[in-house]
């Protein structure tokens, strides 16, 4: 059977025919041998979105799961094992023993509780005096990325409507509950992140996504935006603390209503855009990012008129709108790469007619003047 050899190291088998109407495409004898396959064994295949072909053994679709043991000590810092415990977490690991040199105090305890009450999917699975082990009991793929993007999109706006509502209101409940509120987006967030990572390492993965490698990292890109826009909706809620016993003025309580209500429809209309492949209703949400930027410039010299507890309360409430609204800028973009990246894939699909490949047709409309 004759090999090509193709520029990047690639080998390349011609198709062969054998009967009416079967292919069969011969498989280099080192692979064949060092899976240790022989004759008669089965391979499984997978379409993948891009038109690739991904091959695997069938003992390779009964995968072991990933364990990992750490070793910290009861003096480290809270935040540290924490942080620690998230990178293990969005490893892959399906097992994850944490283990003391000596008896594990107390505190250690609490915090990996802590994390296994904040993500997605790992339990408890045993305990010793030295150690607690662990288990990812939900897997890698319970909801597909687009899904999970959605998710996190409603539950941004409305924290950011409340962390609004509660400053407006001095409501110092519903600034408590857009805090607690913000786990939940970064859990969402943390599972995104272990989707992607585990996808990029194992190709069976990624096949059960449905996604290509770009997409992946698009959705990735988008969770990490709307993580960072539920931090400034805890901003705003945080600032209502500071003004207890304060009274702002009504006049400029209503323009910052005013104002995260823009910026609100702004990240509706990107998200919206990312999915539709409107690039068209991108360009606009980047145009009228920049119109909100400016008009908070105006804003911001009239609140510092006011008396020093109040204009940095609602200098801080303005950045953080400023913020939101910028990020919505960056997902329009995101929406704007992605919808070429679409229109590349599209046209690399193979024709089904003889003849040139198709070229892609941009639809990206000019910005307005």
């Amino acid at each position: 059977m004759e090999t090509m050899r193709t520029p990047g190291g690639y080998e390349g088998r011609r198709i062969q025919r054998t009967g009416g109407s079967t292919y069969i495409v011969s498989l280099p004898k080192t692979w064949v041998t060092s899976r240790g396959l022989s004759a008669g064994d089965v391979l499984l295949f997978a379409s993948r979105p891009d038109g690739s072909l991904t091959l695997y053994t069938q003992e390779g679709d009964k995968s072991e799961p990933m364990r990992r043991q750490v070793t910290v000590s009861n003096e480290m810092d809270r935040d540290h094992l924490f942080r620690l415990l998230v990178a293990e977490y969005i490893g892959g690991a399906t097992l994850l023993e944490v283990r003391t040199p000596s008896r594990m105090s107390a505190q250690t305890r609490e915090v990996i509780r802590d994390f296994a009450q904040h993500m997605i999917g790992p339990e408890i699975l045993e305990e010793s005096a030295e150690g607690v082990t662990l288990q990812d009991v939900v897997g890698v793929n319970p909801l597909p990325l687009p899904s999970m993007i959605r998710r996190m999109h409603h539950m941004v706006r409305a924290m950011q409507a409340d962390a609004i509502t509660a400053f407006a209101q001095r409501d110092s409940a519903i600034a408590q509950d857009v805090r607690q509120r913000d786990w939940e987006v970064d859990r969402l967030h943390w599972f995104t992140q272990k989707q992607v990572t585990v996808a990029l390492r194992d190709q069976r993965h990624l096949t059960s996504l449905g996604l290509t490698l770009p997409e992946c990292a698009t959705f990735l890109q988008v969770s990490r935006v709307l993580e960072r826009i539920a931090d400034h909706a805890v901003r705003i809620a945080e600032v209502t603390d500071w003004m207890t016993g304060t009274s702002a003025p009504k006049p400029q309580v209503d323009e910052l209503a005013r104002l995260a209500d823009t910026a609100r429809s702004l990240l509706d209309t990107a998200v919206e855009t990312l999915f539709s492949g409107d690039t068209r209703g991108a360009n606009r949400v980047l145009d009228d990012t920049e119109r909100l930027v400016q008009h908070r410039r105006k804003l911001l010299d009239n609140f510092f008129s006011r008396p020093g507890r109040v204009a940095v309360a609602l200098a801080y409430v303005l950045e953080s709108l400023e913020r939101t609204a910028l990020y919505a800028g960056d997902l329009a973009e995101i929406a704007i790469n992605y919808a070429v990246e679409r229109q590349i894939m599209d046209s690399s699909k193979p024709s089904t007619s003889k003849g040139a490949s198709p070229r892609a047709a941009s639809t990206i409309a000019p910005k307005a003047a």
